[in-house]
């Protein structure tokens, strides 16, 4: 069965049913981070000018895994987190994997930086009028290049409010923080299309997991999609909660199936 029978398919399946017919023409497998890689939540403490953030580093189980992968498929991680981050989360697989970064704005690829989009301009216009905003609810601003990420312990109206005067930008809340963005071109799926036609693979090469709303226009852009979360975002397969986590499941599936 060809990735076209993927589409083709009325029911979400489960993992179990991944079998290597449906594996022949993947090169590429790319992974969301949080709940997917590495377990959901942020820790982050800011006050004034100081700030702590806690960060979840990819476990041992899951090295090696990735590193079975690789010898066999490319791979790359489709996140909203800074490259910063990500280089801290992944150091130890660096040499494995890519990186597309803040929802698609750019990629890094074995030390190189491409930059997809420049939204800074309209950035910092909308930056300057949410720091005006005074909420207990506000834990703190995540660092980001291209993106804006507040972390919150619940919606704060008043971000809400501003971002409704912003028509050209998505303002998501992810059940933890809101994530600010162009609609036109800062998502994961245009930086997953983009990534893949730099390196070279057709779409029916890939094969994509993830777990949140912002996950959806990156599976639309897969063959073959993961979902770890069938109520937030659609996909071909699904993984159901485990012990382990959803990548976990994946590469042992996929490992094990060809």
């Amino acid at each position: 069965m060809d990735s076209r029978g993927v589409e083709e398919c009325i029911d979400v399946r489960d993992i179990s049913e991944l079998t290597k017919n449906y594996l022949g023409r993947i090169r590429l497998i790319v992974f969301d981070v949080d709940g997917v890689l590495v377990p959901r939540g942020t820790v982050i403490k800011q006050t004034g000018n100081r700030f702590y953030m806690d960060l979840k580093t990819i476990g041992k189980e899951e090295i090696k895994l990735m590193c079975s992968l690789s010898t066999k498929y490319r791979l790359a991680i489709n996140s909203g987190r800074s490259l910063f981050v990500l280089l801290e989360m992944f150091r130890e697989i660096t040499s494995s994997v890519s990186f597309i970064y803040e929802n698609g704005s750019a990629t890094w690829n074995g030390g190189k930086v491409t930059q997809l989009v420049n939204p800074y301009i309209d950035m910092m216009r909308i930056r300057s009028q949410l720091t005006k905003i005074k909420d207990k609810k506000i834990k703190g601003w995540e660092p980001k290049e291209f993106l804006i990420t507040i972390h919150c312990n619940d919606r704060v109206d008043a971000i809400e409010e501003v971002m409704k005067n912003h028509s050209r930008y998505y303002c998501l809340w992810n059940g933890e923080a809101y994530d600010i963005g162009n609609i036109e071109y800062q998502n994961k799926g245009i930086g997953m299309v983009r990534y893949r036609m730099r390196h070279k693979y057709y779409r029916d090469e890939v094969l994509g997991i993830g777990d949140n709303v912002n996950d959806t226009e990156f599976l639309d852009a897969c063959a073959i999609s993961v979902t770890a979360d069938k109520i937030r975002v659609k996909g071909n397969f699904y993984i159901d909660e485990s012990d382990k986590l959803p990548a976990n499941i994946l590469m042992r599936r996929i490992l094990e199936a060809r």
